[in-house]
């Protein structure tokens, strides 16, 4: 997904799954009622927090929230001061807001003077994202404040993801969090809040939102215009509940290679070589990068589910047929479990290094396909 910066160049957004509309475009919210009925109940009770920090997994809905609680406050009147003949302000129902609004409209167009959108930026030398928050974009913050004191209303900043800011940018927003200026709320975003400052942490309220269950996530995906072919049930449990994961998985014939995988698995510990020598040369160049991605992804999944078997917490839903009857033979018993699950966080971490290293894609495939069928020679011996 991307979005025009004058009328020719297009850049991706730092804020944005690919193939999904952006979250100001996603009006409705699926499966987090409990998390919107506890700011409603903060903004009809008039204890309006400064700060909320949105947490929970990647891709199941934070930043949709966060947009939704934008338009909503901008769109409300603000507190009232007290006085004798004041009415007291309507007690909103829920969160939605006519779209039709101007304050709305010119957020779904980030032309609307009292909202902020704070996210990572796009380097014109390097002509890719930065690859953290830095102090600049959250400095800017200043200005939006200045400019914006006079406008009325509540004024919104949205930070996606905070825990994206390097040392600088956190120091600069915490001065915020500490002194808010008036009548401004912050929505702070955040896939691994643990990564924040205990200070910036200490100063949000905190809204946690879990992965959805697969009716919720059909609907989500159905929002977004994504045609989903396959079981939403098995999707669900592939995705743990992410819209942005599920999206990805649907885009890149995920469940297919997914199936591929679990197929490839249940040669072990005989291995099938040929076909995972063809794994590995599907994820070489640059054209099957996001593919390479996909694949280490998957096996991650495919292993944490493994150790989950083993310490007797096996899938409810099957993500392939035949992947129960396989976990169940590779991860019999609590032993197996702690030696999949130490082979998961080896792996990962050598994934990890590997992106950073350029290692050659086919010869990473090979090497964890490799240590997967010697673990599973161990645990079946």
């Amino acid at each position: 997904m991307s979005t025009v910066i004058g009328e020719m160049d297009e850049v991706p957004q730092a804020d944005c799954a690919p193939g999904a509309p952006h979250p100001r475009h996603t009006p409705q919210l699926f499966g987090h009622s409990e998390a919107e009925a506890e700011f409603l109940d903060a903004y009809n009770s008039g204890r309006m927090h400064h700060a909320w920090l949105i947490t929970g997994p990647r891709g199941v809905g934070k930043a949709t929230l966060a947009w939704r609680l934008a338009r909503f406050l901008l769109t409300q009147p603000l507190p009232q001061t007290g006085g004798m003949f004041e009415e007291a302000a309507p007690i909103a129902a829920s969160l939605d807001v006519d779209t039709e609004t101007p304050a709305v409209r010119r957020a779904a167009s980030l032309s609307e003077p009292r909202l902020k959108l704070v996210r990572r930026a796009w380097d014109k030398k390097a002509k890719r994202l930065k690859t953290q928050l830095t102090v600049e974009e959250v400095r800017e913050l200043n200005g939006f404040f200045h400019f914006s004191a006079t406008e009325g209303g509540y004024r919104v900043v949205i930070v996606d993801a905070s825990d994206e800011m390097n040392t600088n940018a956190a120091n600069a927003l915490l001065k915020t969090l500490e002194e808010p200026p008036a009548h401004a709320v912050l929505l702070l975003i955040a896939h691994q809040p643990s990564r924040l400052l205990p200070t910036i942490r200490s100063r949000c309220r905190t809204l946690r939102l879990g992965p959805l269950e697969a009716s919720d996530l059909a609907h989500a995906l159905d929002a977004t215009g994504v045609d989903v072919a396959e079981r939403t049930d098995a999707l669900a449990e592939l995705s743990a509940g992410s819209v942005g994961d599920a999206i990805r998985l649907t885009n890149l014939d995920g469940m297919d290679t997914y199936r591929d995988l679990v197929a490839l698995f249940e040669t072990m510990p005989r291995l099938d070589r040929p076909s995972a020598l063809k794994l590995a040369e599907s994820c070489v160049g640059a054209a099957n990068a996001e593919r390479f991605d996909l694949v280490i992804g998957l096996m991650d999944r495919f292993l944490t589910r493994l150790a989950r078997t083993g310490a007797g917490r096996p899938p409810i839903v099957e993500a392939a047929k035949g992947e129960a009857a396989l976990m169940a033979r590779l991860a019999p018993d609590g032993t197996a479990a702690r030696d999949w699950a130490a082979l998961q966080a080896s792996l990962s971490a050598r994934a990890r290094h590997a992106r950073g290293v350029n290692l050659d894609p086919a010869a990473l495939i090979l090497d964890m396909v490799f240590k997967i069928n010697d673990t599973a020679a161990r645990v079946t011996a």
